[in-house]
């Protein structure tokens, strides 16, 4: 029986309940986005900046060694990240202005395919052929979606490609990241990655004469929710899991994330989904469902037939 390797002493935190803080934390993202008064420009940059000043003290009290032990490269391929980081929250938020939220978080939970995609493209990685049948459905539940929102109104449609622009924008984020995680320590990395997201966003808002200031005191506080609740407790917190549980645990509970951000959006806005939206929904969640347990079964297998070869040799 598989098991994942853990460490020596134990966390003081059931990280199964850690990984549902973190999918509950996340879900807020969609919500907060949509009451900001800023535009997408503006709330992408102070969602990176809040965070990076967050971060910054325990960069600080480690003396930033996480960030002097990188080389060149590392360091590089990190500030890389942020910028594909910068891309997605930029379209992400965008298409939140002109499509609904189910229609935007289904669409951006995608991800996982076009990350499975570029690690076939960019590092020669084998997909199983299930794998590849579970991607395919779960991008015709794009399709459903995409095709209700384009009767709807070109800006409706607008919005679903930008909710595809930025899926494919994170998973540049992650193909990256996932490189790199495994040679270079995680504070490093996140001081490096969100510092160089923040200067992206601040000099294209600048560029674009969009003004940091002034907004509503409401505004400042969703900044604060977008950096502290929802990337620091949410994705920081799925960082420290994966410690702990397997990745494919991980991978699917972060499928819960658009259920929460419909929920809220159903409370808190009267933005109810559609028919179409619910079917498209849920063609997603069985694809990406599929699509997940079989790409985490399949690297599970080629784990142990290396390790059974290196055994062997």
């Amino acid at each position: 029986m598989n098991r994942v390797p853990r460490p020596a002493h134990q966390p003081l935190v059931n990280p199964y309940l850690a990984v549902l803080v973190g999918v509950f934390a996340v879900s807020f993202s969609a919500l907060f986005v949509r009451l900001c008064s800023a535009p997408p420009l503006v709330i992408a940059s102070y969602r990176l900046i809040f965070t990076f000043l967050l971060l910054l003290p325990a960069g600080l009290a480690s003396r930033f060694s996480g960030i002097r032990e990188m080389n060149r490269r590392q360091f590089l391929l990190s500030a890389g990240s942020g910028v594909f980081l910068a891309l997605h929250f930029v379209t992400w938020f965008t298409s939140l202005k002109y499509t609904s939220i189910a229609s935007s978080v289904v669409i951006v939970t995608t991800q996982p395919v076009f990350v499975v995609l570029g690690s076939w493209l960019f590092y020669k990685e084998k997909v199983p052929r299930k794998a590849v049948y579970g991607g395919l459905l779960a991008i015709s539940g794009s399709l459903v979606i995409g095709a209700g929102d384009f009767r709807m109104g070109m800006e409706a449609f607008l919005g679903d490609l930008l909710a595809l622009a930025a899926a494919i924008f994170i998973s540049g984020y992650i193909l990256i990241g996932r490189r790199l995680r495994g040679s270079v320590e995680l504070s490093g990395y996140t001081l490096v990655t969100y510092g160089a997201s923040s200067l992206v966003l601040a000099v294209g808002t600048l560029a674009a004469r969009v003004p940091f200031y002034p907004y509503p005191a409401t505004d400042w506080a969703l900044f604060f929710g977008l950096a502290a609740i929802c990337t620091v407790l949410g994705h920081t917190t799925f960082n420290w899991a994966l410690r702990y549980v397997q990745a494919s645990v991980v991978s699917v509970s972060i499928l819960g994330e658009p259920l929460g951000a419909i929920v809220w959006a159903s409370i808190f806005l009267k933005e109810y989904p559609t028919t179409r939206q619910l079917l498209g929904g849920s063609i997603i969640f069985t694809g990406l469902f599929i699509f997940t347990r079989v790409s985490a079964r399949f690297t599970k297998n080629q784990g142990a037939l290396t390790a059974s070869a290196t055994e062997a040799s």
